[in-house]
């Protein structure tokens, strides 16, 4: 199972936070400070794979990539492989670069509810639902079609003089 993702840039400012167990939010914090201090502290040359026992419990496994600025992390149990979890990571990835043309963190920051749609397209309740990056694309554009009519229906002026007796 899949027990969270993180989005963060590479002053350890988080953009995107989903975790897939609870924690309140002061262990959320505590969490993402302690995993930016992992990050930060290893080698460019060593491996994308990290046990995080002492901070998820026992089997708890992280995978990261960078890109530019960003640090993607996925935490994740035994029960995922760590291979697949860097090809989900990067199914996230080209989703959003399709979506945002070359996606950069301030996508992420002023479009965040498009970005997780498009994590919620591809992880549930920190099952994998979706691989495909055009398929999610397609579920995206439909939502995004959706908030649009809504908007447009919400939009419609009142009439002034009309009133309820």
């Amino acid at each position: 199972m899949i027990k969270g993702v993180i989005l963060m840039n590479d002053k350890g400012k988080p953009r995107l936070v989903k975790f897939y167990d609870y924690h309140p939010a002061e262990k959320q914090q505590e969490l993402i400070r302690r995993l930016y201090a992992v990050l930060s502290s290893r080698a460019e040359n060593v491996s994308n794979f990290v046990k995080v026992d002492s901070l998820f419990g026992s089997d708890a496994r992280l995978v990261y990539k960078t890109y530019a600025t960003l640090h993607i992390l996925f935490i994740f149990d035994s029960s995922e492989n760590e291979l697949a979890m860097l090809d989900l990571m990067q199914v996230f990835v080209e989703t959003m670069d399709k979506c945002f043309s070359n996606v950069r963190e301030l996508d992420i920051v002023f479009n965040f509810n498009k970005v997780h749609a498009i994590l919620d397209e591809i992880i549930l309740g920190g099952q994998v639902l979706e691989t495909s990056s055009s398929e999610v694309v397609k579920a995206v554009e439909e939502i995004s079609k959706m908030e649009r009519a809504a908007n447009s229906i919400m939009a419609v002026p009142s009439i002034t003089g009309w009133q309820s007796r």
